[in-house]
C-alpha cells in the first residue's frame, strides 16, 4: 500500500517540538517567554493552493473544469471568507495605527451679546465674536513592545485568516468535484433504472405469453409483475437523486438549485497514486499554515496581556490660536500651546489584568492543541485516502468479474425458461443480480473519483 511513512518528515517533527513550548507558566502568569519556531512558516508567507489547477489537470474534463471555474469565482462561501480576509486586512491596519501619533484638529466660533447700562436709564448691548482653534496630538510611546506585540498578533491573524481562504477555496474545488461525480452517477444510476425496467417489463411479457399458452402459473405472473413495479418505484427513486444532485451542483456554482444539470461520461482518469508519496506536501495545506499562525497570534497576545500590567507613557501636545477676528487664525504663531509627558499604570484592578494574561495564557495553550490535531487529523485523512485506494481499486475490478458472471448466469437462465427447464423465480433472480452487480459498480466507480478528490484534498494537491 502506498503510504507516506517514509521518514520523520519535518511536519511530524514540529508536532512533536512543539508540544513542550515554552508557554507562560499558569502558575507563574507574569512570565513572558515566546513560542519559538522555525522553517519557512516562520516567515508568515501562506502556501500556494495548487489544489484547484491540479484537480482539472488529474480528470481532464471541459466540464468539470468549468464547473470548478464557476464555484471559484461564484460561491458565496468564498466570497464571505474573502470578505473576511479584507476584514482582517483592515485589523492590521488599524493594530499598527497604535505606532504612530495620533492628531486631532479642532475649531470653535462663538458670538456673544451681553447687556450694559450708561448713565441714568439708557441701556445698550456689546457682542462680541471669537474663534479659535487648536491641533491636539497624543502618543503612546512603547516602552515594552506591547503595542508592537498586537501588531505581530494582527498580522499573525491576518496570515491565519488569508490561509482560512486558501482552504476555503480548496475545499469548495474539491466539493464541487465530487458534486460533479454524484451527478454522473445520479445520471447513470438513473439510465440503469429505466433499462432495469425493460428487463422486467420483457420478462413480464415472456411469462404473460407462457401463461396464455398454459405453460405458467398466476404465480409466475405475479412475481414478474412485483418486480416491473418494484422497478418503476426505483426509477422514481433515482430520478429524485439525481435532480437533487444537479441542485447541490448548482449551489456550490452560485447558481439557483434547479434539476437542469446534466452529466452522462466519466472523465478519464489514467493515472493511479504512485507510491512514495513525499510527506512533505503536507506542508501546502492551508489549514495547517493557519493553525501555526494562529499559535503565532496567540503567543504575540500572551505578549499583550503580559505587558499590559506594566505602566504606559504617553505624550501629548497641544498647540491652539484664538482670536477675535477670523482672519488672524491663519497666522503661524500659535498664542497657545503645551508639551505633557504622563505615566499611567495600574494600582488596584481586582486582578483584572492578572485574569486576562491568565486567559492568554490558556488562549495560547488551546492554539498549540488545536495545531497538533490539524497535523494529525491530516495524516489521518492521508492514509485513510492512500488505504482507501487500494481497497476500492480491488472492490472495483471483483465487481466487475462478478458483472461478467451475472451476465452470463442471466443469459442461461432465460433460455433454460424457455426450454421448460427452470423456474421464472431463476430467472428473475438472475435479472436482479446483474442489475445489482451493474449498480455496484457505478458506485464503485463514484466512490474511487470521490476519494481521489478526498486524497488530493489531504495533500493540498492532486497528485
Amino acid at each position: 500500500m502506498s503510504s507516506i511513512r517514509f521518514a520523520i518528515p519535518s511536519l511530524a517533527a514540529g508536532v512533536l517540538l512543539v508540544s513542550c513550548p515554552s508557554l507562560p507558566s499558569a502558575k507563574s502568569d507574569e512570565r513572558d517567554e515566546g513560542l519559538e519556531f522555525g522553517g519557512e512558516y516562520a516567515s508568515g508567507r501562506a502556501p500556494v493552493p495548487e489544489l484547484v489547477g491540479s484537480l482539472s489537470d488529474l480528470f481532464r474534463d471541459g466540464e468539470l473544469k468549468k464547473q470548478i471555474r464557476l464555484s471559484q469565482s461564484k460561491n458565496p462561501d468564498l466570497a464571505e471568507a474573502a470578505a473576511r480576509l479584507e476584514e482582517a486586512g483592515f485589523n492590521t491596519r488599524n493594530a499598527r495605527a497604535g505606532l504612530f501619533p495620533s492628531i486631532d484638529a479642532s475649531g470653535e466660533a462663538r458670538r456673544l451679546k451681553t447687556n450694559s447700562s450708561g448713565g441714568g436709564n439708557n441701556f445698550g448691548s456689546v457682542i462680541t465674536n471669537s474663534y479659535s482653534a487648536s491641533l491636539d496630538a497624543q502618543w503612546e510611546v512603547d516602552v515594552w513592545g506591547r503595542i508592537r506585540a498586537g501588531v505581530a498578533a494582527a498580522d499573525a491573524d491576518r496570515n491565519a485568516v488569508a490561509a482560512d481562504y486558501a482552504a476555503a477555496s480548496q475545499s469548495i474545488a474539491a466539493q464541487t468535484a465530487q458534486a460533479y461525480f454524484d451527478l454522473i452517477a445520479a445520471g447513470k444510476l438513473e439510465d440503469l433504472a429505466t433499462r432495469r425496467l425493460e428487463s422486467f417489463q420483457n420478462t413480464l411479457d415472456l411469462v404473460n405469453r407462457r401463461f396464455e399458452l398454459g405453460t405458467a402459473d398466476l404465480g409466475e405472473l405475479d412475481l414478474a409483475r412485483t418486480d416491473v413495479e418494484t422497478a418503476k418505484s426505483t426509477i422514481n427513486q433515482r430520478r429524485n437523486s439525481r435532480d437533487q444532485a444537479s441542485r447541490d451542483l448548482a449551489v456550490l456554482t452560485g447558481a439557483y438549485p434547479d434539476a437542469s444539470r446534466t452529466a452522462s461520461d466519466w472523465p478519464s482518469l489514467k493515472r493511479g497514486v504512485a507510491a512514495g508519496i513525499p510527506s512533505t506536501l503536507l506542508e501546502s495545506r492551508p489549514d495547517i499554515f493557519s493553525a501555526y499562525q494562529r499559535i503565532r497570534a496567540a503567543d504575540a497576545n500572551v505578549k499583550v496581556a503580559h505587558r499590559d500590567l506594566f505602566p504606559k507613557f504617553s505624550l501629548t501636545a497641544g498647540s491652539g490660536q484664538q482670536s477675535s477676528v477670523l482672519s488672524n487664525l491663519a497666522e503661524s504663531n500659535f498664542t497657545v500651546w503645551s508639551l505633557v509627558g504622563g505615566l499611567a499604570g495600574p494600582v488596584i484592578d481586582g486582578g483584572e489584568r492578572r485574569a486576562e494574561l491568565g486567559a492568554a495564557n490558556a488562549r495560547a495553550k488551546q492554539a498549540l492543541a488545536s495545531y497538533r490535531s490539524t497535523v494529525l487529523n491530516a495524516f489521518r485523512e492521508v492514509e485513510n485516502a492512500l488505504g482507501s485506494e487500494q481497497y476500492l481499486k480491488k472492490q472495483e475490478e471483483a465487481t466487475a468479474r462478478a458483472l461478467d458472471a451475472a451476465r452470463s448466469a442471466e443469459d442461461r437462465s432465460l433460455r433454460n425458461y424457455e426450454s421448460g427447464l427452470v423456474e421464472i423465480l431463476t430467472v428473475l433472480d438472475a435479472t436482479r443480480r446483474r442489475f445489482t452487480a451493474e449498480e455496484d459498480l457505478i458506485s464503485l466507480k463514484n466512490l474511487r473519483f470521490q476519494n481521489r478528490v478526498a486524497l488530493a484534498l489531504a495533500l493540498g494537491k492532486a497528485y
